[in-house]
């Protein structure tokens, strides 16, 4: 890794930024009107490096804005913007050896030539020692399972075979930053799953700092501790999983067998049952809410022969902070 920028400084520092569009906007039949429209509306967070965050929100929220002015494809109206220590607007090509981008709609390879010819010019416009080139497409092509594939054109590709093979393009050059937008969107269950153990693996042993925007929570809950959640270009969350949920009011559940089918549990302070299926019932109770008391109430008044516990889903957490926010 350079050592460009202040040894302390996140590799990431987001101070403040804005980012406002103006739209010609009907207003009558002939008449239109100039409106500004603030896509990000001062977000201010920092991405210390070797950390891999999740960056969610509803579609418009301000997330593909965000890495866009991340990567210097966009300008920020308003705040300061650290990459690496590099302004990204002021130095992308730059910043652009030190990162790698994948837009889960859009290729980064070249349409007509085979993946490993893509990959070769990858490495010429980097200028990625040949060493160095080897190694990590080597490790990228066992990781992703991409050998059958790199004497096929970019054209013949399925949808879950050109991701990975976006991934890879994007990480022959050694960055320290990868920032993915929707990397999963459109992949079967396999594809996902090898790439979220190939992102995984990339981190742990790489050190390789991960932005990952996307609508898959699986992706979220599997691959990243810390999530902010963007909504109408305001951030509104900063923290862990278990925070989201417990910020948005949501609600665990206590799934219990008991030894034989019984009425509905009743009587237990803080939890109500939901449902019933022979002799296993399920009862809601807060998310910041401790499931001991519950677990010891009913294990005394009900033959208790088995339980678990199951978090809130992540996605109807998010829905609820945005009914919250509305209101």
């Amino acid at each position: 890794m350079s050592g460009d920028g202040a040894a302390a400084e996140p590799l990431i520092v987001v101070d403040g930024v804005e980012k406002a569009f103006t739209v010609r906007r009907k207003a009558g039949r002939l008449r239109r009107v100039r409106q500004e429209v603030r896509a990000v509306d001062g977000i201010t967070f920092q991405v210390p490096r070797g950390e891999m965050v999740g960056y969610i929100g509803p579609n418009g929220a301000g997330k593909s804005t965000t890495i866009k002015m991340l990567t210097g494809i966009l300008v920020p109206s308003g705040g300061r913007l650290r990459v690496a220590g590099i302004d990204p607007a002021r130095e992308r090509t730059r910043l652009a050896h030190r990162m790698g981008v994948v837009f889960g709609q859009r290729t980064t390879l070249w349409w007509d030539l085979p993946l490993k010819d893509s990959y070769e010019l990858v490495r010429r416009m980097y200028r990625v020692p040949d060493a160095a080139y080897r190694a990590n497409l080597d490790r990228c092509v066992e990781l992703l399972d991409l050998a059958p594939l790199l004497d096929v054109p970019v054209r013949q590709l399925s949808l879950g075979q050109r991701m990975r093979g976006d991934i890879a393009a994007a990480l022959l050059h050694d960055p320290e930053v990868l920032y993915l937008d929707e990397p999963t969107i459109g992949l079967d269950v396999i594809s996902k799953a090898k790439v979220r153990q190939f992102l995984r693996e990339v981190n742990a042993e790489r050190g390789t700092t991960v932005l990952l925007t996307t609508h898959d929570l699986t992706d979220i809950e599997q691959l990243c501790r810390r999530v902010m959640v963007i909504d109408h270009g305001h951030l509104v969350y900063d923290g862990g999983l278990d925070g989201l949920r417990a910020a948005a009011d949501g609600e665990r559940t206590l799934m219990v067998d008991l030894e034989r089918e019984l009425p509905p549990i009743e009587g237990v302070p803080g939890a109500r049952t939901v449902r019933v299926e022979g002799p296993r019932q399920w009862l809601a109770f807060g998310a910041a809410q401790s499931a001991a008391p519950l677990v010891a109430a009913i294990a005394e008044r009900y033959p208790l022969v088995d339980l678990s516990v199951r978090e809130p889903d992540i996605e109807a957490v998010i829905a609820s902070m945005y009914v919250k926010r509305v209101r």
